[in-house]
């Protein structure tokens, strides 16, 4: 019994992982153009973040063999 639900939710799971290319549903279109925008997204671009979205790190790690800077907001309590 076991084996067979085991069996049933790897058929459900393969059948989630299909891939198909994006289209608005029937009968609907795509968002219409952004302001000032000169066309419409397509849906690969609608889907792609922005690096407001997605920003880079930009801080530069530090490692536990170099000497950390002063805090000088680091004080004791009153």
């Amino acid at each position: 019994m076991k084996r067979l639900l085991v069996l049933a939710a790897l058929v459900a799971l393969a059948g989630c992982g299909a891939a198909n290319r994006l289209q608005p549903a029937p009968g609907e279109s795509l968002p219409v153009a952004p302001r000032g925008a000169t066309a419409t997204p397509t849906p690969r671009e609608l889907l792609t973040p922005t690096t407001q979205q997605r920003p880079q790190r930009s801080d530069a790690l530090i490692h536990s063999s170099e000497a950390r800077r002063s805090d000088d907001f680091d004080l004791p309590p009153r």
